[in-house]
């Protein structure tokens, strides 16, 4: 029973959606009108063909990507606009997940491609954790996995960052030291040819 409420209601709140004015749903109603069939199932039919093409078409990735960085990127400028912080933080735990996904998406992306309906799962995943609600990908991934393992390892990360921003800056001093050597060398050079 409780199954087929929440797909009502899921059900319900599409099509309240789909009833908004906007450029999206202003088309909708014009091909509702014209062919006599619910913009919901032209919704669903459209869905269907976009699942369809992310499994077989070509570019799939692109299009996955753009859509997990376009919609929220949006969504992260709109919030460091607001005066409220909550919808700050919803969107930087979403960007702290996303980091964390690509990380490992890049050293599973050789094995999981191949997978026929890897990018259709990918934006599946990337539209929950997008998602306008308490129990998104985002904050669930975020507060079970990613905040404990940092926590837990946070001095040693701490530490290794030290190490590597010691390293960085004796480079650093290494190619200066290196560079004005070079064109106090070269400045030499060309005064003694001068003379």
């Amino acid at each position: 029973m409780a199954a087929s409420e929440t797909l009502n209601t899921g059900k319900e709140k599409l099509d309240n959606w789909l009833q908004q004015k906007n450029f999206f749903t202003d088309a909708l109603e014009k091909v509702e009108s014209k062919t006599g069939v619910k913009r919901i199932y032209i919704f669903l039919g459209l869905v269907a063909v976009f699942a369809l093409y992310l499994v077989f078409g070509y570019g799939a990735d692109l299009i996955v990507t753009a859509l997990g960085f376009a919609y929220p990127a949006y969504q992260s400028v709109k919030a460091v606009e607001s005066a409220s912080k909550e919808d700050d933080t919803q969107w930087l735990i979403y960007w702290v997940v996303f980091g964390v996904f690509n990380i490992v998406e890049f050293f599973s992306d050789i094995l999981l491609s191949w997978f026929p309906l890897y990018f259709l799962v990918k934006l599946i995943f990337l539209a929950w954790c997008m998602a306008p609600v308490s129990w998104n990908g985002s904050n669930t991934l975020y507060h079970k996995a990613i905040k404990p393992f940092v926590l837990r390892h946070q001095k040693n990360i701490d530490q290794a960052l030290d190490e590597v921003g010691e390293k960085m800056d004796s480079y650093a001093q290494q190619a200066k030291d290196a560079a004005t050597e070079a064109a106090i060398k070269a400045a030499t050079q060309s005064d003694k040819k001068s003379s």
